[in-house]
């Protein structure tokens, strides 16, 4: 049993700061951002005349800049708009600690996923609404608490009187869609940039809610429209059945090519990768932390016997390896297909699925699109017009993932000491099976620097499907032990 740790003073007075700013300023500001669709151009391809992505950066941006004003010394702020891409937000604070020479980049986003079926009577993806502690709606936790809580940490380490090195941050409104939008911003910026030496990432998700997680890998993603076409229009199913090849059959052949239907393995070696062995090591020991609760968090549903459906392994350690460390293909939407109540005896002239493809760490996104789409398209059964058109513009297809790099004894140990302080529990190392394009491009951008990846997003929370929430008193939390860290930079 972890024995709890009395907060220094200091840091007993980062966490006052930060649980204030929360009740006071965070929480009115998130309910306002939760409530306007600002949904990733992905989703809403009229996103900038529809005007909701520019509102929810304008209220970020005015809601820093009222926090700064008078307290934060040198702060600047800018939104940057690149034509025809999304907007960022980009703010610097100059260092308060004496000699320091280096950058802490903090890194958030705020364009959001669209609102999915299935939320609660009481509920809604734009109807922001507190409930035990945790503030439902669609973003509040991924990630539109970012740029709040990140400039709350800065601002609980000035109010202290703690020296900090110099920090900017970055928002973007691209990170849905894949972040195809931010290699241009991070060209544009990098001469603001500094040196960066840390980057701190609020975007990630937590085994608990009990202690600080530090996030070790995330997979990458390919995402794209795969469409089956055997004919112009309809037909009555007594005259074509048996005729003409159906569809969702032939749809059904090419996902074989992927994918092993009874196990869930993917097949090609291509979307594989060897897995470092301080991995498996980690997701031992976090095996044993969280338990059989890495897969009971999921809202199963009831099963044939009375039961729960069954997960893939019951194992916690191999539970953890599948999600984060093995390619997993998923069918996320479908088109050509009518609902139940208008389904008449037709032959369908086309299927098309909405394919994710969830890659490991090491993988390559942009070479696993075009060898997903080669793989797909390629000897069509019985001729049928396949087609697999992979999101992305200007030929950048696919999203790689990230491992991190080797921990310094520095940043492990402030990891640790603010988990204590602030969570009275030590901190814990996992992988996740999201993705972040964002810490692929720095890691290639700034290959020296340090990853501090971390988030609000624990068991049930829900992030992209309904009754998404974000655990109050973890988010307190989480922001007072960010302060910490960025403290403790050498």
């Amino acid at each position: 049993m972890t024995t709890p740790q009395t907060p220094t003073p200091t840091a007993a007075a980062v966490a006052s700061t930060c649980h204030r700013l929360w009740d006071e300023q965070i929480l009115p500001a998130l309910h306002d951002y939760i409530a306007i669709p600002a949904k990733s151009p992905m989703f809403d391809k009229d996103w900038a005349a529809g005007g909701h992505i520019e509102r929810v950066v304008r209220d970020a941006a005015a809601w820093v800049e009222r926090q700064g004003a008078g307290r934060l010394q040198g702060l600047k702020l800018e939104v940057v708009r690149a034509p025809d891409r999304t907007p960022v937000i980009f703010f610097e604070l100059p260092a308060t600690k004496a000699g320091s020479q280096d950058t802490v980049l903090l890194y958030g986003h705020l364009d959001k996923q669209p609102e999915f079926s299935g939320w609660r009577n009481d509920l809604g993806p734009w109807t922001p609404k507190v409930v035990d502690g945790k503030l439902y709606g669609r973003g509040g936790a991924d990630d539109g608490y970012a740029i709040y809580a990140s400039l709350t940490a800065l601002l609980a380490l000035d109010d202290a009187g703690v020296p900090r090195p110099r920090c900017v941050g970055l928002i973007e409104t691209c990170e849905e869609s894949g972040s195809f939008d931010l290699p241009a911003y991070i060209d544009l910026l990098r001469p603001r940039f500094g040196n960066v030496s840390l980057v701190v990432c609020l975007d990630s998700g937590a085994g608990n809610y009990d202690q600080l997680w530090l996030t070790t890998s995330l997979r990458g993603n390919v995402t794209g429209s795969l469409k089956v076409e055997v004919l112009a229009e309809g037909v009555h199913s007594g005259d074509a059945s048996g005729i003409v090849p159906s569809s969702f059959r032939i749809m059904r052949q090419l996902l074989d090519r992927l994918e092993d239907a009874r196990t869930g393995a993917l097949l090609p070696e291509d979307f594989h990768c060897p897995i470092p062995e301080v991995r498996v090591q980690e997701a031992q020991e976090t095996a044993r932390t969280l338990g059989d609760q890495v897969w009971k968090r999921m809202p199963w549903a009831c099963g044939a016997d009375g039961g729960a459906v069954l997960p893939m392994s019951e194992d916690p350690a191999q539970t953890i390896i599948n999600g984060t460390w093995k390619p997993t293909l998923s069918v996320t939407g479908v088109d050509g297909m009518p609902a139940l109540a208008n389904a008449g005896n037709v032959l369908r002239p086309y299927t098309s699925f909405k394919l994710s493809l969830r890659l490991p760490p090491l993988v390559d996104g942009n070479a696993a699109a075009l060898r997903l789409k080669a793989l797909l398209e390629d000897n069509a059964p019985y001729n049928a017009r396949v087609s697999f058109e992979p999101d992305g513009r200007m030929g950048a297809y696919g999203a790689s993932g990230w491992n991190t790099p080797d921990l310094q004894p520095w940043l492990r140990s402030a990891l640790d000491t603010a988990s204590r302080a602030q969570f009275g529990a030590p901190v814990g190392f996992i992988g996740q099976g999201g993705t972040i394009p964002l810490m692929n491009l720095l890691q290639q951008g700034f290959p020296a620097a340090q990853m501090m990846v971390c988030g609000v997003l624990g068991p049930k929370s829900n992030a992209h499907g309904p009754n998404e929430f974000l655990h109050i008193d973890y988010a307190k939390r989480l922001t007072a032990t960010v302060a910490q860290v960025i403290a403790a930079h050498p």
